[in-house]
């Protein structure tokens, strides 16, 4: 759980992202602190990956600004890594699973004789230790997210940008990295921003979930999230809370989200 009262670790204000004549997103102001878990849901198109990309300096804004610890983010930041929907092209498939995560450490400038046991408890923690060797085509869909959140892991990152990473995923498997998810950024003591089109998925893992409007981009609401942690698939989705966080989300956005 997060410390609300302390300074943020990320700040974006007063932001602004134009393409041409098309304004994608209009006076963005948030806040996210240390340890919190901050899911943003909203309509397709109104801006959520491009603000994600902005937050971790993959794009430059047209106006305003992000900040990470007080400091202006211009570029890629090595303390913020970006877990990207797209798994497959993310990975380098030339490389092993092994060879894949050591990738984060060759640019920590980790010493080779201490990347192995780096490797094999990141693998061992996202269900990989017995695939190290194999090549990312040999791993199922689910198995090359858990390969790329690994490798982002390795990297030792304070805050985790992570768009839409289960979107392509079956419900099972969809389910299971929720957890693994969970557990990893909270022992890790991770903060985390996460884009879903899942309302469900928002309010099961975040501490807050807010809402964006489009044409332009802009935020609605934010809604912090009181359920006890660590959450349960059954029952956490089955509390009277949950359900009440749902229909109140459901109605923010528009049909067919």
């Amino acid at each position: 759980m997060s410390n609300t009262s302390a300074a943020p670790v990320l700040a974006v204000s007063g932001l602004d992202f134009t393409v041409g004549s098309l304004n994608i997103l209009s006076d963005i102001s948030l806040t996210v602190h240390e340890k919190e878990f901050v899911c943003i849901v909203g309509a397709s198109g109104c801006g959520k990956t491009t603000l994600l990309r902005l937050m971790g300096g993959l794009l430059n804004p047209t106006q305003g600004k992000v900040e990470y610890r007080g400091r202006e983010v211009t570029g890629p930041e090595p303390e913020l890594a970006v877990v990207f929907q797209d798994y497959g092209r993310a990975l380098l498939p030339w490389r092993t699973v092994a060879g894949n995560v050591e990738l984060a450490l060759e640019a920590r400038r980790i010493p080779k004789k201490e990347r192995p046991e780096i490797i094999q408890t990141m693998l061992a923690r996202v269900g990989l230790a017995e695939r190290a060797e194999a090549y990312p085509v040999q791993l199922s869909g689910g198995m090359q997210q858990r390969l790329q959140i690994a490798r982002c892991m390795a990297q030792a990152p304070q805050v985790l940008l992570m768009d839409e990473p289960f979107g392509a995923l079956d419900a099972m498997t969809r389910q299971t990295l929720q957890d693994e998810v969970a557990r990893l950024c909270s022992d890790a003591g991770v903060t985390v921003v996460f884009i879903t089109h899942d309302l469900e998925e928002a309010i099961y893992l975040g501490d807050r979930v807010i809402s964006m409007d489009k044409h332009p981009g802009r935020l609605s609401e934010s809604m912090t999230i009181e359920l006890e942690r660590p959450r349960d698939q059954l029952t956490t989705r089955e509390d009277a809370r949950f359900l009440a966080y749902r229909h109140r989300l459901f109605n923010l956005l528009p049909p067919g989200h």
